[in-house]
């Protein structure tokens, strides 16, 4: 046990810097309905989002971390082709509240996260679809199946396949 005291203390750490990353998102996002692709704001969501995705990453939260990556990559390229407006910021606010549920049910002792991956493909393909209706990231067959799409655009879930084994293993859990 007490080579998890350390652990305990980055995780609770971490838990608390979380929330205060996914506030600074959600105020992004609320900068974002109020004036569509503001390029200051869609640059704070990024870098938000690499902050967290680095976070997560280095205490070993899979999950969080996959999910993070996930939306950072899919923004990514609105800071260069404004498509944040309408419909993408309503699954962007989706995709915020499930990485808020998802930070509440960390569990606080192990850092695991049991959750289904289900709403989480659904989620990243509506804002891939609102984004960009030619990205689309999963299939319906994909979705039944609770696993990622890697052919309607290789060049998006190619590299957070390589980053995550999470998402591409059956859902654990619920």
């Amino acid at each position: 046990m007490a080579n998890d005291a350390p652990h305990n203390s980055a995780l609770q750490d971490f838990l608390v810097d979380a929330q205060v990353l996914l506030t600074k998102a959600e105020e992004c996002l609320l900068h974002l309905q109020l004036i569509d692709n503001d390029p200051d704001a869609c640059h704070c969501l990024n870098d938000t989002l690499g902050t967290l995705v680095t976070r997560a990453h280095t205490l070993g939260l899979v999950e969080v971390a996959a999910y993070s990556l996930q939306l950072q990559t899919l923004l990514e390229p609105a800071q260069v082709h404004p498509a944040l407006q309408g419909e993408a910021l309503q699954a962007l606010e989706s995709c915020l509240t499930l990485l808020a549920w998802q930070l509440e049910l960390i569990d606080p002792h192990t850092g695991r996260l049991s959750l289904d991956t289900e709403e989480q493909v659904q989620l990243l393909d509506t804002l891939a679809t609102a984004l960009s209706p030619a990205t689309a990231l999963a299939c319906a067959s994909c979705i039944e199946t609770r696993y990622p799409c890697e052919h309607p655009a290789p060049s998006l879930t190619a590299p957070l396949t390589a980053q995550s084994s999470a998402l591409s293993s059956p859902a654990k859990g619920n």
